[in-house]
């Protein structure tokens, strides 16, 4: 099992700048992607930004050249760092955390955190 505690949402101005932190804690040596997806009102969870073991990060169109994704050395905590946000922004923004397990088998287990709340408003 893997537990997720998010913090760092809140209300900020358009342009303004927020980071985001997920840390996570459990059966961390299995991790082998972390991420951010969010979810506005009336629309479907979608990909934010993701950072694998070895670094390669992925961004959604939206996201790039305006977010930013990291992970710490011990590679339990990701991070994602905002600017330049738009209105469009405003959603709850959820970790997700994919771990590889053998048994017989390799599979994937995916975990989500609890979500944080992102408004950007004037």
């Amino acid at each position: 099992q893997v537990q997720l505690v998010e913090s760092g949402g809140g209300l900020v101005q358009p342009g303004g700048s927020l980071r985001l932190s997920c840390a996570a804690s459990g059966s961390t040596f299995s991790i082998y992607e972390m991420g951010w997806y969010r979810e506005a009102p009336g629309n479907q969870r979608e990909l934010v930004a993701t950072i694998s073991d070895s670094g390669t990060t992925n961004y959604s169109d939206s996201a790039k050249g305006r977010f930013t994704s990291s992970r710490d050395n011990a590679g339990n905590t990701v991070y994602l760092q905002m600017n330049s946000l738009k209105p469009e922004d405003t959603a709850v923004y959820y970790c997700n955390v994919k771990v590889r397990r053998f048994s017989g088998a390799w599979y994937t287990t995916s975990y989500w955190g609890q979500g944080t709340q992102v408004t950007v408003s004037s």
